[in-house]
């Protein structure tokens, strides 16, 4: 199958379907000299369609009574071939019948005409419906360019999902400590990246941050900070100080040279000797510890510490607790707890740590919990913000 020549987007293309050559001269004479407009002709019913993917027409003339082809019947033919579905068709008849005519709308024809008629009318309607075809193209194009655009970022953010994801440690058992986490990306990438690693023989670090705004902008500085944590390069920090880190990352990303982004952060350290945790938190929200009897209410890890690069200079305190032998840390971004319903009611503080608390059914986790109940709760499975949790079990 020919592929119809593109219409010169900003010309008028005239195809006269008509078997009386005299009609065909007629027509060409009162478009003669029109600027912008060109015209064909095509005697031969059968051919019409051949010329017309060979010049693509943006609107079409064609008679009614013709030897070869009944004028209707290419009418018919026209709409059903998929390159000449949407050109406008203008009918040309010899005389007024209002069956005739109600038929060959019925058919896709998009005006009706007895013919001859005078010259201005004739151009005028040529022109309007040349206009909304081109304008049909053009918006076709311009939706065909907005998807092809969409796919690009959808493939650089699926990538860029990918390389965070590949920078994740392994689910893992550190000496005492079992460590586990989930990472769910939105549709638009947010900043999260998580971590956990050995200080020493007895201390083990962990760390969840969380970049404003989503796209690779916000991965790509979440990849830095957490590079920047991970590989302990951070000059003149104490590790094993999880203020002075903060401190330290202020100091390193402030947002003036990061596109205005800036991220909260909740670092902490715990020694398995003393089993006792330190931690700090800048603008994040708090952990949660959860005593391995389960008998007691939940422990919230907060802090109230800045934003990380929003301002310059800002100390960060460090806090400490007891952590009982079996406990839970969980460590998260809000985008576990910030659920929007269907009624566009929000999903509480409360009830999110009510569901992550309690007991799962099964041999469900208790994050894997959570993501079943925030999925059942926001009626969708994908998630506006990235989903991060990170779970220690502290042995």
């Amino acid at each position: 199958m020919t592929t119809p020549k593109t219409p010169t987007l900003r010309g008028t293309t005239v195809l006269l379907v008509d078997d009386q050559p005299i009609i065909g001269e007629a027509v060409r004479r009162m478009l003669a000299g029109e600027e912008g407009i060109t015209f064909h002709y095509c005697k031969d019913a059968p051919a019409a369609l051949e010329m017309a993917a060979a010049i693509g027409p943006t609107v079409i003339l064609q008679d009614l009574v013709m030897p070869e082809i009944e004028g209707l019947e290419l009418v018919k033919l026209f709409r059903a071939d998929e390159r000449f579905r949407e050109v406008p068709i203008i009918v040309l008849s010899t005389k007024e019948e209002a069956a005739v005519k109600a038929e060959a709308f019925a058919l896709g024809a998009n005006d009706y005409i007895v013919k001859l008629p005078d010259r201005l009318e004739l151009i005028a309607r040529v022109r309007h419906h040349s206009r909304g075809y081109v304008a049909l193209l053009e918006r076709n194009e311009a939706f065909a360019a907005l998807q092809a655009s969409q796919q690009v970022l959808a493939n650089d953010l699926a990538t860029a999902a990918q390389y965070v994801r590949s920078l994740l440690p392994p689910p893992q058992q550190i000496d005492t400590v079992a460590a586990d986490w989930r990472f769910i990306p939105s549709a638009d990438l947010g900043g999260d990246a998580f971590g956990y690693h050995k200080l020493d023989d007895t201390t083990v670090a962990v760390y969840l941050l969380d970049v404003c705004g989503h796209g690779v902008g916000a991965a790509l500085l979440s990849v830095s900070a957490l590079n920047a944590i991970r590989s302990e390069a951070l000059p003149n920090t104490d590790f094993h100080d999880p203020g002075s880190v903060l401190a330290a990352l202020n100091k390193a990303f402030p947002m003036e040279r990061q596109n205005d982004m800036f991220f909260t952060i909740w670092y902490g350290v715990y020694n398995t000797a003393t089993r006792r945790i330190r931690w700090a938190g800048g603008g994040h929200p708090p952990a949660v510890l959860l005593a391995g009897d389960e008998t007691e209410k939940p422990t919230m890890l907060d802090s109230d510490g800045p934003l990380i690069g929003a301002v310059d200079g800002l100390e960060f305190d460090s806090r400490e607790a007891s952590v009982p032998a079996g406990s839970r840390l969980f460590v998260y971004s809000d985008g576990a707890f910030e659920i929007s319903r269907p009624d566009g009611s929000m999903w509480s503080f409360d009830e999110f740590l009510t569901t992550l608390t309690a007991r799962p059914n099964g041999q469900e986790s208790r994050m894997d919990a959570l993501v079943t109940a925030v999925r059942k709760i926001s009626e969708r499975d994908d998630f506006n913000d990235d989903f991060s949790m990170v779970e220690l079990v502290l042995g």
